[in-house]
């Protein structure tokens, strides 16, 4: 399967393009957001600058920004959005996010889809499971490319973070970055999708091969009172190997491109995992965090991070041909998929 382009809308870009080239620049889109409770508080957040009208509710803007990037995957291909399927990430439905309270999550593809000037593909639907879900899904995705009438699956997230409920949430765990948290996440709000295809196109922006995937679920996540043991994602970074067949193997893996968020939780196990996943001795195994200009963007990380890994090759800064994504939801998915370069023939 293969990354054929995408598109995004962050507070660091308005589309794919500028959110990219500000992730390689390690530009920090961060600023001071004023609380509404405690009054006068502030938080530092990574926010999306717009026009007041488009926020009028947390629906709206949900819908607006999905549909935003949505629109930037497609503005460059003539491809019949019939033929193509949307798998829509939500925020995770444990958070009862803010733009679900008073209109029921079931109708927000619809709204989406017509939004973005659909129709779309029959089968297009939206998924719960958080940024990891993005992974976890590939291997559905890519049978789903076999079949008559899909020629790609449009694939991605849409969250805010940047709201008062998930703010209070959060803060009330000791989880937000702040004078007494170095180690803390930045609340961030985003939509990425990424463009699936069964077959390479050489003029499609962003080019790379998807070689395996896997998915596990973490038991003592970051809502729980137990420390992880990394088990999950080292269980996800096997799957993921497991399914190369003749692709790449351990070994070849150059760099990892994670949606680590800063948290102390999250790093520690990430380096348990990896410590035990990782056999061949590297002198250094460099990590892109996208987390580090635009935040902690939720539902949004996985395929914010199979962008970055696209571009990289595309735009020449990876260090090396093949990378590993790690993704993972706050209520305990853990997915990674093994990307590669594609080289012209």
């Amino acid at each position: 399967m293969y990354i054929a382009g995408g598109g995004a809308v962050t507070a660091a870009g308005l589309n794919r393009r500028q959110t990219l080239a500000a992730i390689r620049a390690g530009f920090s889109a961060y600023e001071e957001y004023l609380l509404a409770e405690p009054m006068g508080e502030s938080q530092i957040v990574s926010r999306i600058p717009t026009h007041w009208s488009l926020r009028a509710t947390d629906w709206d803007w949900l819908v607006n920004m999905a549909a935003r990037a949505i629109m930037d995957a497609v503005a460059s291909r003539t491809a019949d959005p019939r033929t193509t399927v949307l798998i829509l990430v939500l925020p995770e439905q444990f958070r009862n996010h803010a733009a679900f309270e008073e209109v029921h999550p079931s109708g927000f593809l619809n709204a989406v889809m017509l939004a973005s000037g659909g129709p779309f593909h029959a089968a297009s639907r939206a998924i719960d499971g958080g940024a990891a879900a993005s992974i976890a899904v590939l291997d559905q995705l890519s049978e789903m490319l076999t079949h008559p009438g899909v020629e790609r699956v449009l694939l991605g997230g849409v969250d805010s973070l940047v709201n008062d409920k998930d703010i209070n949430r959060l803060a009330e765990a000791g989880r937000l970055k702040g004078s007494d948290n170095a180690q803390g996440l930045v609340p961030g709000e985003a939509a990425a999708f990424v463009c699936l295809q069964s077959r390479p196109d050489p003029k499609s922006p962003g080019l790379a091969a998807i070689h395996g995937a896997g998915f596990a679920q973490e038991a003592d996540s970051v809502l729980t009172e137990r420390y992880s043991q990394g088990k999950a994602l080292l269980s996800a970074l096997q799957g993921a190997l497991n399914g190369t067949g003749n692709g790449p193997r351990e070994p070849d893996i150059v760099f990892v491109v994670s949606n680590g968020n800063g948290e102390r939780y999250s790093g520690w196990e990430a380096n348990i995992a990896r410590s035990r996943f990782y056999r061949t001795r590297r002198e250094i195994l460099p990590i892109a965090y996208p987390a580090m200009t635009v935040g902690e963007v939720g539902a949004a990380g996985g395929a914010l991070a199979l962008l970055v890994a696209a571009d990289s090759f595309t735009a020449g800064y990876a260090p090396g041909p093949v990378a590993m994504c790690e993704v993972a939801s706050e209520a305990g998915l853990r997915a990674a998929a093994l990307v590669s370069q594609v080289r012209s023939s």
